[in-house]
């Protein structure tokens, strides 16, 4: 592992925006900070956000600099990316961001039942292929995990590069009676809202190199359990 790297993972640690369990403490179990996100980090009763696979936390900062009145949590396994996120939070002295470094496997160890009303997910690893389909963060078996900690019809935003994964999610929602609230394969050729205009690091290299943008958001039932479409693969 090299300096920066070490660097930056010794800082992370020192942040009080930031909570980086070990495996062995959630595995199978649940974390303190569940149930009490705004009792104990944010000291308000603010709506929670999640940015799922939030990177360097470039989209949690900036919706929560739109947003003053939400409180939001990038969500991450990559302790260096996230590092520049929760570094530019503190600078920023922005009191409604955190970060978690988990994967988001774990992510129902973390989050009580109604304690997240919105959930961005950012241009994910699109995992692509059938096999590869149950690792997807809006396949069933993803979907199913947040229905147990989302407000019912909690929101949901997908933004990826990945044509793949946006008609695999559009599949996903037809097959069960889930209707997109806005669904397009080249969001800058629409009149978009400013939090759609927010630009990742990925997402600026994905524009440079001539790619369209696919966005889709939409709601998700609390009662529904999210099933497969006929011919995909078994989720986990």
């Amino acid at each position: 592992m090299g300096k920066n790297k070490l660097a930056r993972w010794t800082e992370l640690g020192s942040y009080d925006n930031v909570i980086q369990p070990e495996i062995e403490d959630i595995s199978g179990k649940d974390h303190p900070i569940k149930g009490r996100w705004n009792q104990e980090l944010f000291k308000n009763e603010n709506p929670i956000v999640l940015e799922l696979g939030c990177g360097k936390g470039e989209y949690t900062v900036g919706l929560a600099n739109n947003f003053p009145d939400n409180n939001f949590i990038g969500i991450d396994i990559k302790g260096a990316r996230m590092w520049r996120g929760a570094k530019t939070a503190n600078e920023q002295k922005l009191p409604n961001v955190a970060f978690l470094r988990t994967r988001i496997e774990f992510i129902n160890s973390f989050f009580s039942e109604d304690e997240v009303d919105e959930i961005w997910i950012t241009f994910p690893d699109p995992h692509p292929g059938g096999r590869n389909s149950n690792k997807r963060l809006t396949s069933p078996w993803f979907l199913n995990s947040y229905r147990h900690f989302l407000k019912d019809k909690g929101l949901i935003h997908l933004k990826t590069d990945n044509k793949e994964l946006y008609n695999f999610t559009n599949k996903v929602l037809d097959y069960n009676d889930l209707e997109p609230i806005l669904s397009t394969n080249d969001l800058y050729s629409e009149k978009i809202d400013n939090i759609l205009s927010i630009r990742t690091h990925y997402e600026k290299i994905f524009l440079d190199a001539g790619l369209k943008i696919n966005y889709l958001s939409f709601r998700l039932d609390k009662e529904k359990i999210i099933k497969n479409a006929p011919g995909k693969e078994k989720n986990k």
